[in-house]
């Protein structure tokens, strides 16, 4: 899943967007901003790790004082700088667009089918590639008082907990000081996937999967017979892609 900012300096085109986005099930958080002065303020507390990595910026070209070719113009001089997208209803700049490594470049008012082939673009770019040796990877968990080093295949899924997150392997429960926002990034390479604001799953481990109402979708894990795993609605469509349904 994709962290996104939207930079905009109308309300109603960042709205339409943050639908369209929401809609396509690929985008995990959204921040907007008003002009590249909030842009780069999110930049920096996603770079300090006080907020999610913003992976893509959705940005406008035409905005008051600085203009959005000049905020791409300063993010291509970044080490590792988000992915851009320019989204405007002016074509002519499409080719200043690219001089700066622009991902791709949309015109309003924006279609579906095109956004998600620019989001196809963002993901062959920022995707982590996938751990050499992933079952080597163990995590650090709490357990009668001392540190267990628990090998991520032995994970079936992760709930949150309060200020802790609970780890689930066939027949046992470890508790982690890590957020499920970080065991998400260190996992998602080792074949993990985030299904729910409260839990992540071991694709490994998916036993089936069961619609129960309206299209609502719940997870039964391997071994774990006392309990389901919700699926919420906007994680469905990347979900179903990941497990190749």
């Amino acid at each position: 899943m994709l962290n996104a900012l939207i930079v905009d300096d109308e309300a109603p085109a960042r709205s339409e967007l943050r639908f369209l986005l929401e809609e396509t099930g690929r985008v995990d958080t959204i921040r907007e901003a008003l002009n590249a002065r909030e842009a780069v303020e999110s930049l920096v507390k996603s770079k300090e790790g006080t907020d999610q990595r913003i992976d893509v910026i959705f940005l406008d070209i035409s905005m008051p004082k600085t203009s959005g070719m000049q905020l791409a113009e300063a993010l291509h001089k970044l080490k590792n700088p988000p992915a851009v997208v320019f989204v405007t209803a002016y074509s002519e700049y499409a080719l200043e667009a690219f001089n700066v490594d622009a991902v791709d470049y949309l015109m309003k008012p924006v279609e579906t089918d095109r956004l998600n082939r620019a989001l196809d673009k963002v993901e062959a770019i920022v995707k982590p590639a996938p751990a050499s040796h992933p079952t080597q990877e163990r995590i650090p968990v709490e357990k009668g008082g001392r540190k267990v080093l628990v090998p991520v295949d032995q994970i079936r899924y992760i709930e949150a907990k309060d200020d802790y997150s609970c780890i689930y392997t066939d027949g046992d429960r470890f508790l982690s000081t890590i957020s499920l926002a970080k065991l998400e990034q260190k996992l998602t390479p080792h074949g993990f996937f985030r299904v729910h604001r409260g839990y992540i799953v071991n694709l490994d481990h998916v036993e089936d999967v069961e619609v129960i109402s309206s299209g609502i979708l719940q997870l039964g894990i391997k071994g774990v017979e006392e309990k389901k795993i919700p699926v919420s609605r906007r994680r469905v469509v990347p979900l179903k892609r990941a497990l190749g349904l």
